[in-house]
């Protein structure tokens, strides 16, 4: 009896101290939050190449490739505190600006303005990003503050409100215009006159665009961004042109959209994507100009975030890939996973 006794305590010892191996090593992902799991996923799957899987510098297997600036060490409490969340926020979500010395964008002192670390506003909801800010904090050993079901809450209200305001509007315009338009059957008249109700229909006006405001707010927190089907461009120019376009195509290239941080040109930049030195050779001008414009419609699981691309500089930085026609290397390049 003993003995069946004292072997249940060795096997009831070891399962623990398995269940406190898993724990360690997943770094006490079993307690995380739905947001912090959430943002962990999300980061392995398009940020942990450059930041690493603990955030810290040289950690990732791209670090070392990219230019200049490279990623900042995100399990530095000292200099992460010193960063708001929204601050976190509205690094990985906002336009990009073109860094190119008096030639680019206008930048302010406080504005985020670093090309290697591209955007996601364009890419993942708003719910998405915040998961990402909050499972970052983790990385330095602290908890993001913002309230992802207190924001939805907040604008599913927001919402009712001006779905109500809007009912409303709607059934008293219609009710001025009816008035209006039997008091013109009445007199002999074809029409109504429209500036009798004119303030009823302001208000109706105005609140169809509070409550598109509304649903825009509550679907661009929620779900990810979605656009139109990108149009074929027209690349035929002439040779004049087409250089002048490409050396911006250059320049955005490096200055503005950070290709090179992911991708090799002359053995130099990131190795996220496939090199580029022969894109000239092996890549159609429409499928480049449609892919950097917006690569989730061709591959949803891309880790290329969609950078916002106008058409002028989706069409630039297509040409500058077409001048790339670097000679067929000795031995062929492993295939990215991009």
């Amino acid at each position: 009896m003993r003995t069946i006794v004292g072997l249940r305590k060795i096997a009831l010892v070891a399962v623990l101290t398995g269940v406190s191996a898993v724990v360690g090593a997943a770094g006490c992902t079993l307690f995380q939050s739905e947001q912090v799991a959430k943002g962990q996923k999300l980061y392995t799957h398009y940020c942990v190449h450059c930041h690493g899987e603990h955030g810290r510098q040289n950690e990732g297997y791209n670090w070392g490739k990219m230019p200049d600036p490279r990623p900042k060490d995100l399990s530095n409490k000292a200099e992460m505190s010193t960063f708001k969340d929204e601050e976190i926020f509205s690094t990985i979500s906002r336009d990009m600006k073109d860094t190119t010395p008096e030639k680019g964008d206008k930048i302010g002192d406080d504005e985020f303005a670093v090309p290697t670390m591209p955007t996601f506003k364009h890419t993942l909801s708003e719910e998405e990003i915040w998961s990402i800010v909050a499972y970052v904090r983790t990385l330095h050993g602290m908890k993001s503050e913002f309230d992802v079901a207190g924001q939805i809450k907040k604008l599913d209200g927001v919402k009712l409100s001006a779905q109500k305001n809007f009912d409303q509007s709607k059934q008293t315009f219609d009710a001025a215009q009816k008035k209006a338009e039997d008091e013109a059957e009445k007199a002999g008249k074809d029409d109504a006159d429209e500036s009798v109700y004119a303030k009823e229909q302001d208000a109706f006006v105005a609140a169809k665009k509070a409550l598109d405001a509304a649903q825009a707010a509550l679907t661009n927190f929620k779900e990810r961004p979605k656009f139109a089907a990108v149009a074929r461009p027209e690349l035929t120019m002439k040779p004049d042109q087409a250089a002048k376009l490409a050396e911006r195509g250059k320049q955005l290239y490096a200055n503005k959209y950070g290709c090179n941080a992911c991708h090799q040109v002359s053995d130099t930049g990131g190795v996220v994507g496939p090199a580029l030195d022969r894109a000239g050779f092996r890549l159609n001008g429409t499928w480049v100009f449609r892919w950097v414009k917006y690569p989730q419609s061709m591959k949803p699981d891309t880790r290329m975030p969609n950078l916002g691309l106008s058409d002028d500089d989706a069409k630039a930085v297509t040409l500058y890939l077409a001048t790339l026609r670097a000679p067929k290397p000795d031995k062929p390049t492993e295939k990215s996973a991009n």
